[in-house]
């Protein structure tokens, strides 16, 4: 049998590597493998017999990393195919006059859809500066700017003799909401609350286009212009030809005022008690301020406590408040200070009391929502309350002085590992500031390290029930997460462009919509309303126009059964459409 040769061709690649990490492995394999001492294996790649050593000592903590960890599938980070394979053709449009708006509709039409953001990178990588808005007559007529005219269509009240018989749609799903806008009477709601409208677009019109944008996720009022031009829904919804521009819905925002968003509000949680999405007798209310933080320079706002950043930061203190039944939102507020942030819970008494003829049964909150002499007009008002009590030094030596035999367990009715927590109950306890004397719970086993100290002015109703409703009043929390995952509650930009006691109110109709949708559907009780938005709201399909009938014809999609056995009205009749009667059909 003939012998195998000597090294082959390219043998020296791995005698002598010259990577650095290369070499390390041969050394490391030459004395994990071969067997060969540190002075040997070091030798072999040139290392000294100490740097071999620590080489062995590092490998064996998991210091080194020899190869590079597989990579992901799709483009490796900073790759992008999509801008890619459009870069050709938006510089083309660009020296066409097309501005970053026409250029992404002009892209969508073609098959290679982009978003505006993505179009606007590609001309600030290739140098194109931006065009004006509003050019001189001279500009938009030159020879080297062809096409230049960038302004956005003009709205209109719907015509539907104008209207297309057939239209495709991205967002046809948006119009799913329609029968619960008018099952609220939303036109009623919006007349008698007193907004104002133009001579061109009535007070509806302007409120459903900015739902509009709650609806389909629109991070920020700038972005409009992304919804007007490519999709005809939202303009259908809102009863239009197409949405009005960014300008005039940030004119029109602050042509609202807070007696406006008030008196919305009560009628609307009138409808809400009615339909059954909010609780009428022994309304119980959970209740928490949020803080919208502000983004930008200089702002004329104060400064408040923003959980997300663990820091005090100028933002917009707003208040809300939650239906502990149904756990859907009925109230809130953006007009609120420092001077009056404690006395909100008084506005919402107040609130409550004229729309429904009695104050609220009890209210839930957290500490810092109120002060004990605020409490103490509560208690005259016989309203009840249950709230945390800070924990002072003096407090905190009387828990540390309890035993054991102090404490009584007590069995919650709710799943998980805290449901046993021991109590410690007191009564006649006086607090700074408040007249009369309260109830005080002492809790451990809830999960905290900590001590929870509850304060109650109600002395009838048994521990258990007490500590489980305040354990349900972090739901409030999950709902102000809700919205601001769905409906961009944060998204405050740096030029304030939006009432934002409007943009609040418009948030709580959004969470009734969808609270009112979610009860349509089977099996979708509990679900939040980014999943309705992505499953049903996002569908699209297309739109059919006939002499006095809209069809809404939705694609077929995973969740169409859901549609198809959802108690949806077969027909409505829409009072902004002319009475026209809405009619659905599933794929």
């Amino acid at each position: 049998m003939e012998g195998g040769s000597g090294q082959r061709e390219g043998a020296e690649a791995f005698t002598a590597p010259e990577q650095v990490n290369h070499r390390r492995y041969e050394a490391l394999r030459a004395f994990f493998v071969d067997g060969l001492s540190y002075a040997q294996a070091g030798a072999r790649v040139g290392y000294t017999r100490w740097a071999t050593v620590n080489l062995v000592r590092d490998y064996r903590a998991g210091k080194l990393e020899l190869f590079a960890p597989p990579g992901k599938p799709g483009p490796r980070p900073g790759v992008t195919p999509a801008k890619d394979r459009a870069r050709a053709r938006v510089i083309e449009l660009r020296r066409e006059g097309l501005s970053t708006y026409e250029i992404s509709a002009r892209l969508a039409g073609e098959g290679t859809p982009l978003n505006r953001t993505s179009v606007g990178e590609i001309l600030a990588e290739e140098g194109f500066g931006r065009l004006l808005r509003h050019p001189e007559p001279e500009a938009s007529v030159s020879p080297a700017t062809p096409g230049r005219d960038t302004r956005l269509p003009r709205t209109a009240r719907l015509d539907f003799e104008t209207w297309p018989q057939r239209i495709d749609s991205g967002r046809a799903g948006l119009l799913l909401l329609v029968p619960d806008l008018v099952g609220l009477d939303l036109p009623a709601l919006v007349r008698d609350a007193g907004y104002p409208g133009t001579r061109i677009v009535p007070a509806l019109s302007w409120l459903l286009s900015l739902l509009a944008l709650k609806l389909t996720r629109t991070r920020r009022l700038s972005h409009v212009d992304d919804l007007l031009i490519s999709d005809p829904a939202a303009s259908l919804f809102a009863g239009l030809s197409v949405l009005p521009k960014k300008s005039a819905l940030t004119d029109y925002s602050y042509r609202t005022g807070h007696d406006h968003q008030r008196a919305i509000l009560a009628a609307l949680d009138k409808r809400l008690i009615a339909g059954g999405l909010a609780t009428g007798d022994q309304s119980i209310f959970d209740l928490d301020f949020h803080a919208v933080m502000h983004w930008g320079h200089d702002p004329a706002l104060e400064k408040h406590y923003v959980p997300t950043r663990s820091q005090r930061a100028r933002s917009v203190l707003t208040f809300f408040a939650q239906d502990s039944g149904t756990h859907n939102l009925v109230y809130a507020n953006a007009d609120i200070t420092k001077s009056s942030q404690n006395r909100e819970v008084i506005a919402f008494c107040d609130h409550w009391k004229q729309l429904s003829g009695a104050d609220p049964h009890m209210l839930i909150m957290d500490q810092k929502v109120t002060t004990h002499p605020v409490l103490g007009e509560l208690d005259a008002r016989g309203v009840k309350f249950l709230t945390l009590r800070m924990r002072s030094p003096a407090l905190v030596r009387q828990i540390d002085a309890l035993t054991g035999t102090d404490f009584t367990t007590i069995t919650l009715n709710r799943s998980g590992r805290f449901n046993r927590p021991k109590v410690h109950e007191a009564s006649g306890v006086r607090l700074t500031g408040y007249p009369g004397t309260v109830r005080q719970l002492i809790v451990t086993g809830l999960g905290r390290d900590a001590p929870t100290v509850i304060i109650t002015n109600d002395h009838d109703l048994p521990a258990k029930a007490l500590i489980e409703h305040y354990a349900r009043r972090m739901t409030i929390e999950q709902r102000l997460a809700e919205i601001i995952q769905a409906f961009h509650a944060d998204a405050l930009s740096s030029a304030v462009n939006l009432n934002v006691d409007l943009d609040i109110m418009l948030c709580v109709l959004a969470q009734a919509l969808t609270a009112a949708l979610r009860a349509r559907l089977p099996g979708y009780a509990t679900v939040t309303p980014d999943v309705l938005q992505r499953r049903f709201l996002e569908t699209p399909g297309t739109i059919i126009t006939s002499a006095d009938t809209v069809t809404v014809r939705l694609d077929r999609r995973a969740y169409s059964p859901v549609l198809r056995h959802a108690d949806l009205p077969t027909d409505t009749q829409v009072p902004w459409w002319g009475n026209r009667t809405l009619h659905y059909e599933f794929s």
